[in-house]
């Protein structure tokens, strides 16, 4: 639904999108990440038609945005992060107008209309002003501008942004749910949210795409992420150079608190010697107070990958 090709932006010598290539297939939540700066807002703008790009390609459920961008607008929903909307428009007059330009029938309109205000959590301020709103309800009119013609796609930039915990909980299920009918594109700086609503990663970095991944292979990443964590109260006369030896520890950082040993392993992805390890500890009466495996996480990868450590 959403293919980008060596899509290239530049403004003069800076090049903000520098030759990024991915695809999102229908009914994928994709996760788009980057720090600021990094090109996501650009790349954002210019898969929904408003900005043009220096080379590359890019096509919306077939259609190319440069050379046939109306029918790729039609096939959009989009959510940018400052929501603009009409302040002296009351919601449902919003709503009715946007609906209108975006080609709802007029027998559809009223129900189309009716089940976004619903599923947004808006039907409550319908005819309330939109310059009267707080921000967070000002954010869900954006959304359910953003669903009011049903479109195949769907980008968002920053959807939570301003509002409440309960508010966030909601639009998360609701982008959830819109997975498994519609394909979503989400931009968002808050990683907990991308863990919990996409199956699938972008992170781009000073222009570039330097990752794409899906969740579920995310702990597959990098050898260094992995580790085993030890502590344990060893006895003194106790060998316990063992642990370079088993399969899959690369490295072991050992430190010393007293009686009590607590060991970092460095392992490889596919490796889990913690059995290995606790057999060895009741054979050798070591006392253990802590035996855990840890894997690295989005944030882990994210902060890695946007600071030049890999």
């Amino acid at each position: 639904m959403i293919e980008v090709d060596k899509l290239v932006k530049r403004y003069g010598p800076t090049v903000a999108v520098d030759e990024i290539s991915f695809a999102i297939a229908r009914g994928e939540v994709v996760g788009f990440l980057g720090p600021n700066g990094a090109g996501k807002s650009t790349t954002m703008r210019i898969l929904t038609c408003f900005l043009p790009a220096t080379s590359g390609a890019a096509r919306i459920a077939g259609h190319d945005v440069f050379s046939n961008s109306l029918a790729a607008r039609r096939e959009i929903g989009y959510l940018p992060e400052g929501v603009p909307l009409y302040p002296e428009l009351r919601v449902k007059e919003y709503l009715r107008y946007r609906a209108k330009i975006k080609g709802v029938p007029a027998k559809a309109r009223k129900n189309r209309i009716a089940h976004v205000m619903d599923r947004c959590g808006v039907t409550q301020v319908a005819r309330k002003l939109i310059g009267s709103l707080s921000k967070g309800f000002r954010q869900r009119v954006g959304l359910a501008e953003a669903l009011v013609s049903d479109p195949p796609v769907l980008i968002f930039d920053e959807p939570t942004i301003g509002l409440d915990p309960h508010q966030i909980r909601e639009v998360r299920q609701l982008i959830h749910d819109l997975g498994q009918d519609h394909t979503v594109l989400l931009s968002t700086h808050i990683l907990p949210e991308v863990e919990m609503t996409c199956e699938r990663v972008l992170i781009i970095h000073n222009g570039k795409l330097v990752f794409q991944e899906s969740l579920s292979e995310i702990a597959k990443h990098g050898a260094r992420g992995t580790h085993v964590i030890v502590e344990a109260r060893v006895p003194a006369e106790t060998e316990n150079t063992f642990l370079n030896t088993i399969p899959g520890v690369q490295k072991v950082r050992h430190r010393a608190f007293g009686n009590v040993s607590h060991f970092d392993l460095e392992v490889a992805p596919e490796a889990d010697p913690r059995e290995e390890i606790f057999q060895h500890a009741v054979q050798h009466g070591w006392t253990l107070r802590e035996l855990r495996r840890e894997q690295p996480s989005l944030e882990d990868i994210f902060v890695r990958l946007t600071t030049g450590d890999e």
